[in-house]
């Protein structure tokens, strides 16, 4: 069973590990708190946040599952080496676990405001049903074989999906609407802050290990954090280059 090498690392890697959550988790609150400010939910795309639903659910399936599963920690390292550590942190699980309550949560509240013409696309609707259609099938062929790390590892691909193309809908509205009005910046702020942090914890790990399979054992962590820093870096430059808010569109949006 892997240990640290190295006590120093083993501290930094906690501290970023933690830190990334508080951004991370931080992160869901200034949509959030515009949503109740202006009543309103125009300027948020819904495909993005119910996509961001799936993208949650199945990453908390697999973060649960392989930080407290026995059975699901030993097939993790009979395929990648019993010398391996978990690549699951404490701090993982906490985030998947809020990440889901949080966007839960704006999806009522995109319930009761104001949607304007806004609503979720066909398209979007299919893509959902397929994942988790998917994940049904993957589960009962786990059933037959026994096979619980793959079963965990099909929740983990389908959280990376979502991971690749939420934000398209989002980007695509802002520029159509060219503004980002409704679309808090808070929120791209801190989740790009979480992403390099989070990326940083993975970095220290493989060090302390000699060994980058903390890298490619759990892509689903690597692309979180690859992903989301394109996109927020795209987001920012959508909000503060290309559509700059002006201070007469909406002085009720503390975006401006």
């Amino acid at each position: 069973m892997g240990s640290w090498n190295s006590v120093q690392l083993e501290v930094l890697y906690n501290v970023l590990g933690w830190v990334a959550f508080v951004a991370w988790s931080i992160s869901f609150y200034p949509q959030v708190i515009l949503n109740f400010r202006r009543k309103s939910v125009v300027g948020l795309n819904f495909d993005f946040v119910l996509m961001n639903l799936t993208k949650h659910s199945s990453y908390l399936i697999y973060n649960a599952s392989l930080f407290f599963s026995s059975t699901v920690q030993r097939q993790y390292r009979e395929k990648f080496g019993f010398n391996e550590m978990i690549p699951v942190a404490a701090n993982d699980v906490a985030f998947s676990m809020h990440a889901v309550l949080l966007t839960a949560f704006t999806l009522f509240q995109i319930a009761i405001y104001d949607r304007g013409h806004q609503k979720v696309s066909k398209a979007c609707i299919g893509i959902v049903s397929v994942a988790w259609l998917s994940a049904a099938v993957c589960v009962f062929v786990a059933i037959h074989r026994h096979s619980w790390f793959w079963l965990v590892s099909c929740f983990n691909t389908i959280q990376v999906v979502m991971t690749v193309i939420k934000y398209i809908p989002q980007a695509i509205l802002n520029f159509r609407r060219k503004s980002t009005i409704g679309f808090s910046i808070g929120n791209i702020l801190l989740d790009f802050f979480g992403g390099v942090t989070n990326y940083g914890q993975m970095v220290v790990q493989s060090v302390d290990q000699n060994s980058w399979v903390n890298f490619y054992g759990n892509i689903g962590k690597t692309m979180i954090s690859l992903v989301s820093i394109f996109f927020d870096i795209l987001f920012m430059v959508q909000h503060y280059v290309l559509y700059r808010p002006k201070k007469t569109e909406d002085h009720s949006d503390p975006n401006v």
